[in-house]
């Protein structure tokens, strides 16, 4: 007979699944919009000038949040230093390497080698946090792949990762997949001490000034790139700076402080599911069968997830 705890638990990590839902939901508009904004933008003013929307409208909830509870830690030096660690090796490396990897390769190679980031945070996890790689645990993250794999059947046939003018962006790309993978382990780590959304604004706010020497050697931005904006491109800008950064974050972070790294990151095979599906809906792409199927497949990998996953 099962008991009311294991009911109970059983709904709160469907309910986590859900907000991680949501996230990669998010996340799959990213490359259209990128995409838009790239007839008027740089990569690294694509990936930080939002960001930077972001960063600044967090401070402010930082503030409220810290005014409203006085109790909260004070930063140490080396808090700082473990911020800077996550804002730099995690969201900078991930944010660049992708934006810039791919404007220097091709969209197709960007999307295969993103099904490494949940097999890189799991081996992450394992090492960094000590996470339990059950049985179920792999099985779920090698069906996921599957899955994904078969949804990805074009991007194979036009990825070329043999030819060496895409060997930097390949190699950026893959920067980006660890700093992605790297931030998740590692954040989930700083959350003995500090709350999802603390660890999220402080480690964005390094990862802002980092940044900023970009646009002064790199790419340097000129405001006047704005006025060439449609209402897509303020659109696609907006997406990027509410939604990917703003409230995907919030949403995977308030998962991931109840899950373990390797069990949240599994949900990022739905991005490609979820991609597919607005392509169909927003575009007026259709799905083969192969694509169908896949996605059924991500879908029974994460239905395993939820519901015989016992590590909680």
């Amino acid at each position: 007979m099962v008991t009311a705890p294991t009911v109970s638990q059983k709904r709160q990590t469907a309910w986590y699944f859900l907000l991680l839902a949501l996230a990669s939901l998010m996340w799959s508009g990213q490359g259209t919009a990128v995409k838009v904004l790239d007839r008027h933008l740089g990569p690294i003013a694509i990936t930080f000038l939002p960001f930077f929307v972001t960063t600044i409208l967090f401070a402010f909830l930082l503030v409220r949040m810290r005014r409203a509870n006085p109790n909260s830690p004070k930063l140490t030096r080396q808090d700082w230093i473990q911020f800077a660690i996550a804002g730099v090796a995690g969201q900078v490396l991930a944010q660049l390497g992708m934006t810039w990897g791919i404007s220097k390769s091709l969209a197709s190679n960007g999307a295969i080698l993103n099904l490494l980031i949940p097999v890189i945070s799991a081996v992450l996890a394992s090492l960094m946090l000590k996470e339990r790689l059950t049985p179920l645990r792999i099985t779920a993250l090698l069906i996921g792949l599957v899955g994904v794999v078969l949804l990805s059947v074009s991007d194979f046939r036009q990825s070329s990762f043999g030819q060496m003018k895409f060997l930097i962006g390949n190699i950026l790309i893959f920067g980006g997949c660890l700093g992605s993978s790297f931030y998740n382990v590692y954040c989930k780590g700083l959350m003995q001490k500090f709350q999802e959304v603390e660890i999220l604004i402080f480690s964005y706010i390094t990862a802002s000034i980092a940044s900023l020497p970009l646009f002064i050697w790199v790419e340097p931005f000129h405001f006047r790139a704005f006025l060439a904006f449609d209402w897509k491109s303020w659109l696609a800008f907006a997406f990027l700076a509410f939604f990917m950064y703003g409230a995907s974050m919030l949403l995977f972070f308030k998962a991931l402080q109840h899950l373990d790294v390797t069990t949240a990151s599994a949900s990022l095979y739905l991005v490609p599911v979820f991609g597919v599906l607005l392509a169909m809906a927003l575009l007026g792409e259709h799905l083969n069968g192969l694509a169908v199927f896949g996605a059924a497949v991500v879908l029974i990998a994460t239905l395993l997830e939820i519901k015989y996953d016992k590590v909680y």
